[in-house]
């Protein structure tokens, strides 16, 4: 993909920069969330698009790179909706409440208890803690990968969520959400906190 090198004199913007700039961080973006390599190259790639046609809507609110990794979120939105209804993703998700036997007893507990995490704040600003989290964060099934990152990292709200993902109801968006954070945690437990983190 060619982007124009022009610098936008009236935004600063410079289009021609952005590959070098914030691929990684775009494309790690985009992996993330859709975990599927062809596709998150595909998505950086419509959002540098996108993005260059509407150079002039930038109103400089925002840091360059905030502004890409916004226009980046629409497009996974975008595609998680439309894959959502074509596929009719939602007798995956129906499966996804249901409990697992071998991590959660009859009432939908688990069966193991995990220790609370001490002091969030001081593992995010570790660089060695990040590689361990999106280790752990591979390690989630698809859809319940796709549901923490799109609530947990992004944000978005409930009712987005459902909709955009074709989920049933908020409760079963609140079990799973449930799910993903626990073995979230289990996995940060036996990675991070037992090493010292």
């Amino acid at each position: 993909m060619t982007i124009s090198p022009d610098k936008s004199p009236s935004t600063g913007l410079d289009p021609g920069a952005w590959l070098d700039r914030y691929g990684d961080l775009l494309f790690g973006y985009a992996l993330s969330r859709v975990r599927n390599r062809t596709l998150a190259e595909d998505l950086v790639q419509e959002a540098l698009l996108t993005a260059l046609t509407a150079v002039s809507t930038f109103k400089g609110d925002s840091k360059e790179s905030t502004w890409l990794v916004g226009i980046l979120r629409h497009k996974i939105l975008d595609h998680l909706r439309k894959s959502s209804r074509e596929q009719q993703r939602q007798d995956d998700w129906r499966s996804m409440v249901v409990l697992e036997n071998n991590e959660f007893d009859e009432r939908g507990d688990w069966k193991t208890s995990i220790p609370a995490w001490p002091n969030p704040e001081k593992s995010a600003e570790q660089a060695e803690f990040w590689p361990v989290f999106n280790h752990c964060m591979a390690e989630l099934p698809e859809n319940l990968g796709t549901l923490f990152a799109l609530r947990e990292i992004d944000g978005i709200d409930t009712e987005q969520i459902v909709e955009t993902l074709n989920i049933s109801t908020k409760n079963n968006l609140w079990v799973m959400l449930s799910r993903a954070r626990q073995r979230m945690r289990r996995c940060l437990q036996s990675r991070w906190f037992e090493h010292g983190g």
